[in-house]
């Protein structure tokens, strides 16, 4: 059963015993971020946290929701985040029909994405009050993340869950990305996408167009529905189709009070508006998931036209910085459920890990079945040529039996197995805008280690040595006596 929206999803979490309420008033000037921060440094991601009594607002606050594997796979109502990888490996792997008994037998699976459809209501909780005449978003508990964020003269608080509904002024696509949102006043946000994003895209159009630019500012809706939002899908995929499919259910949708983008109707909060072609303003500084600061900035300004939520909202917000943080478990989850769509387009990869260390596109490691010379270093550029994969400042591959997912033997194998001038390769490329290491803003090197066995064919003039392993006998020998040694338990 999918949740029903995002207070579904928290009653969930405690009757498992997963989210803590903080009952004691707190400040969402920095005391919320502080207590998140240190809740999700702790072991296994520590809990979620209910913020029942926020200084200066009638609304309480969730933080760290999805900040372990435990409830990152539970948002998403499955057993572990690999069931949302086999569904997805399940309907990729239809071949085409050929006969007429074929194309019946594929029937019950086109039925089923088409269950998955949006569908627009009429009514919906997140307008059970609206606010049009005179919209004020100072009454939101939005948080201040870390001492330096924004500008002198605001108060540095960021909407950090967001989610910004736009659509193609061409295509009439809709498109829902999370792009951070500073507050700047009442009425008046940044919206912080980079030049790589649908949502920078559709704004590009509009301003050559010279039109103004509608949008919407969702917060708050049942976790498939978040979680879609920041997934890298596409820009031919509808987020809110890949959300049903997460879900199992459509996602319902309602037109804007001001304008004809539709929203999550089971959102918390929404915040209407436009944006007008060629008005920038200075946005940030950011303590974004990096762990540092991202530098000030031009971006588009945001206006509000009009503020609808619940009568009873309650106001989710996420923390990022150094990991690990709750993002990081978001992108784990974007690791596992993407895997699928990458075997799809490079069947050699057997397995992806990206490490927390890297935030999400820093690094990431590939474990390929491999088949011939260069092999390895074919999915290396490959893959930089792969929507955001672009932006992986490192990629290493190792062969598919080194398991990807233990740190430990992979860094044994692949400094083992480099020899750094043959197996190295850099390139020159687009980085992601938050990469402040590279000499220009979005644009820098990066690096590919081929960590595979090499061949002759590979200017190998030497045989690959064997792996150490013990032979099956004397370890069943030792399993068997292991009691005999008094050495404790295996």
């Amino acid at each position: 059963m999918a949740y029903k929206d995002l207070r579904d999803f928290i009653n969930t979490l405690e009757n498992k015993g997963l989210i803590k309420r903080i009952k004691v008033e707190v400040d969402p000037i920095l005391e919320i971020s502080e207590i998140t921060d240190r809740v999700c440094k702790s072991p296994g991601g520590g809990k979620a946290l209910y913020f029942e009594n926020v200084k200066g607002s009638a609304y309480p606050v969730v933080t760290n929701l999805f900040g372990s594997f435990e409830r990152m796979a539970l948002s998403l109502d499955e057993g572990s985040l690999d069931d949302v990888a086999v569904r997805i490996e399940d309907l990729l792997n239809q071949a085409p029909p050929k006969t007429l008994m074929e194309k019946l037998a594929m029937l019950p699976k086109l039925l089923e994405m088409s269950k998955y459809l949006p569908r627009t209501v009429k009514k919906a909780p997140c307008q059970e009050v609206i606010e049009k005449d005179d919209p004020d978003l100072s009454k939101f508990p939005v948080i201040k993340c870390w001492p330096g964020d924004g500008q002198p003269g605001d108060e540095g608080r960021f909407i950090t869950l967001p989610m910004v509904f736009t659509r193609d002024p061409e295509t009439g696509r809709p498109n829902s990305g999370m792009y951070r949102i500073h507050i700047y006043d009442k009425v008046t946000t940044g919206m912080h996408w980079h030049i790589h994003k649908d949502g920078a895209r559709h704004y590009d159009k509009y301003r050559k167009l010279g039109q103004r630019m509608p949008a919407a500012i969702a917060v708050g809706s049942d976790p498939a529905v978040i979680y879609a939002s920041s997934a890298p899908l596409p820009e031919s995929i509808d987020e809110m189709l890949f959300a049903g499919f997460l879900r199992r259910e459509p996602v319902e949708m309602i037109k804007c009070i001001t304008s004809d983008i539709e929203v999550p109707a089971n959102s918390e909060m929404v915040i209407e508006g436009y944006l007008d072609p060629g008005e920038t303003r200075i946005e940030g500084p950011f303590g974004d998931h990096t762990g540092f600061y991202s530098a000030a900035d031009h971006y588009p300004v945001f206006h509000v036209t009009c503020i609808t939520h619940r009568k009873d909202m309650i106001y989710p917000a996420t923390l990022v910085g150094k990991p690990p943080m709750e993002d990081c478990y978001m992108g784990k989850a974007t690791e596992r459920i993407f895997l699928p769509l990458m075997k799809l387009d490079t069947p050699e990869i057997v397995d992806i890990n990206l490490p927390m260390e890297g935030v999400f596109h820093n690094a990431a490691i590939i474990s390929i079945k491999k088949s011939y010379p260069g092999h390895a270093k074919k999915v290396i550029h490959g893959l930089w040529g792969k929507g955001q994969m672009m932006f992986a400042k490192l990629l290493i591959v190792v062969d598919d039996d080194v398991d990807v997912q233990d740190l430990s033997y992979t860094s044994w194998r692949v400094l083992n197995n480099v020899d750094w001038k043959r197996d190295v390769v850099i390139a020159d490329g687009p980085l992601d805008d938050l990469d402040h290491a590279a000499n220009f803003p979005r644009y820098g090197s990066k690096m590919g280690i081929d960590a595979t066995r090499k061949t002759r064919e590979e200017g190998m003039t030497r045989d690959w040595p064997d792996e150490l392993f013990m032979s099956d006998d004397i370890k069943r020998l030792v399993d068997e006596k292991w009691k005999e040694y008094g050495l404790g338990e295996l």
